[in-house]
């Protein structure tokens, strides 16, 4: 059995640190300085992992392929097959006509693209996040606002920031359950701490988006809109995620904004007007008839994600699912102290749900819409035939991505990381929030970093005297702003909305530095936490 060994370089928690982040630098570099398409950058940071599990940590080689492989796989299914589902849905109602009168239905709210922005970036996407998530929100939101007139550019950068309030509660809480599997903390207390943490920025994350939009002028505007989307959306986070659980905190919180939204606009339309680089489109008026018509491919993906996330049918549909022990990898890697209390071996087993998976859900309501929508077969072959060839690289993205992360897991890489965070002593509440950053930077998911990092931040807290709670919980909750920057995330970002290769790094460029801005906010919120107000949160 192969053992992991953190500090490989001269017995140095900083240098081996600075070593095993090659690959991350690699990233960075080929995203930020050279400019390049996510597909390659990904390739590129897979190479420098490799290089570093090889040469640095000593990882065999049949070991190194088989976690790369089991990475990738991954990232093709169920993260991949989420996409491709989502993604066939949105073409289903482009080529039927049906996405117009969706925009013509949004448009006969409001025409103003900040508000249009606000009901489907962050309060639509919420929803789409609670019940499905994995990248199916940005997918469907992107589109959407691509559709209405918004560049391909701006309807990216704005789903990707609006995209980070509700991560950690996503996919029914499917981030927390992983948590609190990892971690064997309570899970009210796990919930209640990153309710606590999470709703003060939900509460300005629309005002944020506004002024993403415009600055200071383009929020006056509209800060009454901003202002009640985000009180009710945060209210709702903060209420349900304290006494109810983290399985409907995001699917109530969206249904309140949206909720407040539309009644506002029945009474108060904005007295500026506002264009920005948004195009306004045509608006025609339709029949209710065809407005619900049009409409139904996203009723039947909200009734079917829902029906999947149902504990009794989740039951009988994973009587199918097959729980496989990875070839050359599992149980052959023994972790170690501290990332794990005692030695033990690290599992690898691969999980093929693919009759329970979110994606499936997606599919059948892709299919269903198909019926509904009078698509014949050929035509309903076709469309998933274009939305394979629109994604073909950003599904190799994702593999990659995915591959690396998985690989630096496994060879010790991201254990040596986590250490030199823990290092950092009393100021390990700050660089908590970043240790969740850097997990979901790597894996575009809340629920991957939770896994990769829930127990060590239990572990470092107890060493330093501080709360095991608190810092699992700043783990998924301040890990959600490294969503906006993962390479998984701009996959999607850009395949939903038909983005130039070469606009992808400039998007990464545009999205870090609000990333970094808000880790560093929930950083400082997490240290009052800690220090100032413990009595906030549990403890």
């Amino acid at each position: 059995m192969w053992q992991h060994n953190y500090t490989p370089l001269g017995g140095s928690i900083p240098l081996s640190a600075l070593a095993a982040a090659f690959p991350i630098f690699v990233l960075l570099a080929m995203l930020a300085v050279f400019r390049k398409p996510s597909w390659m950058a990904a390739l590129s940071g897979l190479g420098a992992a490799m290089v570093v599990a090889l040469g640095l940590y000593g990882m065999p080689a049949g070991m190194m392929l088989s976690a790369t492989a089991y990475g990738a796989a991954f990232g093709l299914f169920p993260i991949g097959w989420i996409v491709f589902w989502a993604i066939v849905l949105y073409r289903i109602t482009v080529d039927t006509g049906k996405f117009e009168i969706i925009k013509d239905s949004i448009g006969g709210l409001t025409s103003d693209p900040r508000l249009q922005a606000l009901l489907i970036a962050f309060a639509f996407a919420a929803f789409i996040e609670g019940a499905a998530g994995f990248g199916t929100p940005v997918a469907v939101a992107a589109a959407m606002l691509t559709g209405l007139g918004f560049t391909p550019f701006q309807a990216a950068a704005i789903c990707l920031v609006a995209n980070t309030a509700p991560v950690a509660f996503g996919s029914i809480g499917t981030p927390l359950v992983t948590l609190q599997g990892i971690t064997k903390l309570p899970m009210e207390e796990l919930s209640g701490n990153v309710g606590r943490i999470c709703a003060p920025l939900s509460l300005f994350t629309p005002a944020y988006l506004m002024l993403i939009m415009g600055g200071p002028r383009a929020l006056a505007g509209v800060w009454p809109a901003a202002a009640l989307c985000g009180i009710a959306f945060a209210g709702a986070q903060f209420y349900v995620s304290n006494y109810l659980g983290p399985y409907l905190t995001d699917i109530i919180g969206a249904i309140a904004s949206i909720a407040v939204l539309v009644a506002l606009l029945k009474v108060w339309k904005p007295a500026d007007k506002f264009e920005g680089s948004h195009t306004v489109a045509a608006v025609k008026h339709h029949p209710a008839s065809e407005v619900f018509l049009a409409w139904s491919p996203y009723g039947l993906l909200v009734i079917m994600v829902l029906l999947w996330g149902h504990s009794d049918i989740k039951a009988i549909l994973n009587q199918s699912t097959m729980s496989i022990p990875w070839p050359g990898l599992h149980n052959l890697i023994q972790r170690m102290p501290p990332t794990v209390d005692t030695p033990a071996p690290y599992d690898a087993k691969y999980t093929f749900n693919l009759l329970s998976a979110s994606g499936t859900s997606c599919m059948i309501a892709a299919i269903l819409s198909a019926m509904v929508l009078r698509v014949s077969p050929g035509r309903f072959f076709g469309i998933v035939g274009a939305a394979a060839m629109q994604l073909r690289l950003s599904m190799l993205t994702i593999a990659s991505v995915l591959g690396l992360a998985f690989l630096m897991n496994y060879c010790g890489a991201t254990a040596t990381l986590g250490m030199a965070f823990a290092a950092t002593g009393a100021a390990f509440p700050f660089f908590s929030a970043f240790l969740g950053w850097l997990g979901v930077f790597l894996t575009g998911s809340d629920t991957s970093a939770n896994a990769l990092f829930g127990n060590l931040q239990v572990v470092t807290a107890k060493s330093l005297g501080l709360s095991p709670v608190l810092m699992a919980s700043s783990n998924s909750a301040a890990g959600v702003m490294g969503k906006m920057i993962s390479l998984q995330s701009i996959a999607v970002a850009c395949a939903a909305t038909g983005m130039k290769a070469e606009d992808e790094s400039k998007l990464f460029r545009f999205t870090l530095r609000h990333s970094i801005f808000l880790a560093s906010v929930l950083g400082l919120l997490v240290v009052a936490y800690a220090y100032l107000i413990p009595g906030a949160v549990y403890q």
